[in-house]
C-alpha cells in the first residue's frame, strides 16, 4: 500500500492472516468500510481493536442492539434537559447547540485525527438500519435539522463493520463495503493465538486441549460449538484446577466452559456412554 502509515500488519496482541491483512489495507486505501463475516470466537470485534492499537488511532464503538436506529450514530437532541432548563431558567435554552449530543459516528466524524470506527454486529437491527446509513458512510457527512448544520468528517474514519451472518444484509449496502470472512482458525493457528494469550502452557496440556476441544467441535448434532474465548478460558480452568493431563480426554473436567447450552451437554454425554471413539477418544 502506498500509504506505510496506514498499512496494518498485524499486532502482538492478534493473529491476522495474509488474507485478512490484505482485506483490512485494501479496504483502507480504497476508504470503503470493511464488512467482517465469521461466527462467534474468530475474532471480528478484536480485529478493529488490533487496527486501532496498530496504527495508533483512537478507537469508536458502536455496539449495535435490536432497538438501534442509524440516528442513534449521528446524535441525539435532548429535548427534555432543554425542558429542564426552561423551566428552571437554567442557560440560555435558545441555544439548541447545547443539546446536541454526537452519537458514535458523529463522535468518528468530529475527531481531530483519523479515528477506527467499530460498527459492532450490525446485523442485530432491523433490515433498514443499514441502509439509512448509505448516505452517511458514502458521503461522510449528515446534517442536523434542529440547528440547520452540515456535519463532516474531518477525516474519514476507517469503518470496521461485524456481523455475525444473523441476517442478510441489502445488496446496496453491500456493495458499499469490502467483505471478509473470517474463518475459524485451525488447529495450528489456534496455537499461536493460545501462545499470545498464555506463554507458558505445558506442551502435553496444550496438544491434549486442542485435540479435545477440535473433536468437540466436529459434533455436528452441538447447537453452540466452542469458539476461541471459550477454549482460552478452559485451558485457563484447566491449568487452576491441577487437571491431569491424562483426565482431560476421558473425564471433559470443567465442560461447562465450552458448552453453554444443556441440548449440547447431553449430546456430548450420550456420545461418551454410546463408547463413540474418534482422533484418539479413550472411553
Amino acid at each position: 500500500m502506498k500509504d506505510s502509515m496506514n498499512c496494518f500488519k498485524g499486532s502482538q496482541a492478534y493473529v491476522a492472516g495474509p488474507e485478512l491483512m490484505y482485506a483490512v489495507n485494501v479496504a483502507i486505501a480504497l476508504e470503503k468500510p470493511l464488512l467482517i463475516k465469521g461466527e462467534p470466537g474468530t475474532g471480528k470485534t478484536m480485529l478493529a481493536e488490533a487496527i486501532a492499537d496498530a496504527l495508533g488511532k483512537e478507537l469508536i464503538i458502536w455496539s449495535i442492539k435490536s432497538t438501534t436506529k442509524a440516528k442513534d450514530g449521528l446524535y441525539v437532541y435532548d429535548t427534555v434537559q432543554r425542558l429542564y432548563d426552561s423551566q428552571f431558567q437554567e442557560g440560555d435554552v435558545a441555544d439548541i447547540k447545547k443539546y446536541i449530543h454526537m452519537g458514535k459516528l458523529g463522535e468518528a466524524f468530529t475527531a481531530e485525527a483519523q479515528p477506527v470506527l467499530l460498527i459492532d454486529e450490525i446485523d442485530k437491527a432491523d433490515l433498514e438500519f443499514p441502509n439509512d446509513l448509505l448516505w452517511e458512510l458514502d458521503r461522510m457527512e449528515f446534517y442536523i435539522h434542529e440547528t440547520k448544520e452540515t456535519v463532516r468528517a474531518k477525516y474519514r474514519p476507517i469503518v470496521i463493520i461485524t456481523s455475525n451472518a444473523e441476517k442478510e444484509l441489502p445488496d446496496a449496502f453491500l456493495r458499499r463495503c469490502i467483505f471478509h470472512y473470517i474463518a475459524f482458525p485451525d488447529s495450528d493457528t489456534m496455537r499461536k493465538i493460545i501462545a499470545v494469550h498464555y506463554e507458558n502452557v505445558e506442551k502435553k496440556l496444550l496438544d491434549q486441549v486442542i485435540e479435545t476441544f477440535y473433536w468437540l467441535r466436529d459434533i455436528k448434532e452441538l447447537q453452540k460449538k466452542p469458539g476461541t474465548s471459550e477454549l482460552l478460558d478452559w485451558i485457563r480452568a484447566l491449568e487452576l484446577g491441577g487437571v491431569k493431563v491424562e483426565r482431560i480426554h476421558d473425564e471433559l473436567p470443567f465442560l461447562g466452559v465450552l458448552l453453554k447450552k444443556n441440548q449440547d451437554f447431553d449430546v456430548v454425554c450420550e456420545i461418551k456412554e454410546k463408547g463413540y471413539s474418534k482422533k484418539g477418544w479413550r472411553v
